[in-house]
């Protein structure tokens, strides 16, 4: 009661001083009297009298608010601080059935409620060990949530949809439309792996009616060495590719391509969209190059590709007692930030830093280290974070902006740094930081997450290529116009010999 009496009696005194003021303003004789030159100081002086008592006032008001509110912490009751990300984590997306019936109901209910919030998060397994006073996540789980997404990845197994623009051997451009008839391999094989893996899944539909997703075959680093098109061709062959497919079909006018996208791993791949912005800002790139500092990628709207260098066989084991060398890098200097790391660690004998040729195999030098630094060069992306995991070394992402393969389902910072690029100096202070057992820990959740950084010719569950699927899953549109809205058009209409 004293609270709400304090707080009524400071609202009504300032209300009272608001009408005050107003009124003195909107008088003009109270206006010119206070103006005039030739009154008194000492009659002046009687105009702050009002301001001195409403001061005193307010001063006395807080002081006894200090003592009979609740509203001050008391220092013997310690607040329960959760964290707001844990319940984001625990509820980050609709599910696909709410969705769907959020078609058919323009006020469906809320798919949760306050109290099954509260509920699940009381069942969940060690909730409590998750959460501190301070409101830090504890959690080393190397998924944000692993039940939802195995829910979801059951979902998107059974029932997601990709149409594939139809392309012909005869095509003109059938090498970069159509999948690789060899392996992949190299430092851009994730886009080929990709489109080859996905021409022969399950879910690919021939039917564009019940597509969630709608493909855009070309293949950026094909165009690249194509010598009709090259690096400075493919911007317009990209707007070229798009006009003949708005022409033709109906799907990317319908949504304005939103429900299109294209996979790319050669940073050319941002570039190329320069003369087709449409493409830049509706559709879905999936790409290497993800860095949300530049116009040309938008998180959450596109998806981050991992660039991974294929190897055979299956990933090599090494304790973490075996690794001797704290940290290793190798690579080309071709950034100011690897230029300063090789400045400052060149001559140390924890931090073994390389560019050029190695004298020893790399292989062996990921092996032998605790941790394995990824260091921005051209773009913030390199095959190293795939390179590191596979070899049971724990990645250090040295790479501002860098949106990270499959963020939105794995925690980074269960098996993972990050370090600042102004932090460099203060690498083997950060790298001595963490325990023996921290370290471990870290290890040993590098060798849960290395399967999900591999590519398969046949795919396996969990591998990069289902990984980039629920990725494209998390971000299909559930806003559909039908197809016979769009009368007197050849939906199966080939594209060959049209480019």
């Amino acid at each position: 009661m004293s609270t709400i009496f304090s707080s009524k009696l400071s609202l009504s005194l300032s209300l009272s001083l608001n009408r005050a003021s107003m009124s003195i303003s909107r008088s003009p004789f109270l206006l010119d009297l206070f103006s005039r030159p030739r009154l008194s100081y000492s009659f002046r002086g009687i105009s702050f009298v009002p301001t001195t008592l409403a001061l005193i006032s307010s001063l006395f008001i807080l002081f006894y608010i200090s003592f009979t509110s609740n509203l001050f912490h008391h220092p013997h009751h310690t607040p329960l601080i959760l964290n707001p990300s844990l319940i984001s984590q625990q509820f980050p997306h609709q599910t696909h059935q709410t969705l769907k019936n959020s078609a058919k109901n323009p006020y469906p209910p809320l798919p949760y409620s306050p109290n099954s919030i509260a509920k699940t998060l009381l069942r969940s397994e060690g909730i409590w060990n998750r959460i501190y006073s301070n409101g830090n996540n504890a959690s080393n789980e190397v998924f944000h949530d692993r039940d939802i997404f195995i829910e979801d990845y059951k979902e998107m197994n059974k029932s997601f949809k990709i149409y594939v623009y139809p392309h012909g051997k005869d095509d003109p451009f059938a090498n970069a439309l159509l999948p690789v008839d060899f392996e992949p391999g190299g430092n851009y094989a994730s886009e080929s792996y990709f489109k080859k893996v996905l021409m022969q899944s399950h879910f690919i539909t021939k039917d564009p009616a019940e597509a969630d997703l709608f493909f855009l075959p070309f293949s950026i680093a094909r165009l690249r060495h194509d010598p009709r098109v090259g690096v400075g061709g493919i911007p317009d062959f990209i707007r070229m590719y798009i006009s003949r497919i708005s022409e033709n079909y109906p799907y990317w006018n319908r949504s304005g391509g939103t429900d299109h996208f294209y996979v790319a791993c050669h940073s050319t791949g941002r570039l190329a969209m320069e003369k087709a912005t449409e493409v830049k800002f509706n559709a879905i790139q999936v790409v290497c190059s993800s860095s949300y500092f530049l116009s040309g990628y938008i998180a959450h709207k596109d998806a981050s590709l991992p660039q991974v260098w294929p190897r055979q066989g299956d990933p090599p084991r090494v304790s973490p007692s075996k690794r001797k060398k704290l940290a290793f890098f190798a690579g080309s200097i071709n950034s100011p930030v690897r230029e300063k790391l090789v400045e400052t660690w060149k001559n140390d004998s924890e931090i073994s830093v390389h560019f050029g040729r190695l004298t020893t195999p790399y292989s062996d030098q990921l092996l032998g280290s605790k941790f394995c630094l990824h260091v921005k060069g051209f773009e913030v992306n390199t095959a190293r974070v795939a390179d590191a995991l596979y070899y049971g070394c724990v990645p250090i992402i040295i790479a501002n902006h860098y949106d990270l393969p499959f963020v939105d389902i794995l925690n980074w910072k269960s098996f993972s740094l990050v370090v600042a690029t102004l932090d460099i100096p203060l690498l083997k202070k950060i790298l001595h930081g963490i325990s023996l057992a921290e370290y471990k820990n870290l290890q040993r959740n590098v060798m849960k997450v290395r399967k999900h950084f591999r590519w398969n010719l046949s795919p396996v569950d969990y591998d990069a290529f289902y990984m980039v699927m629920y990725e494209l899953w998390l971000r299909r549109s559930v806003v559909r116009i039908s197809v016979s809205t769009f009368s007197g058009l050849d939906h199966g209409k080939n594209l060959s010999n049209s480019m």
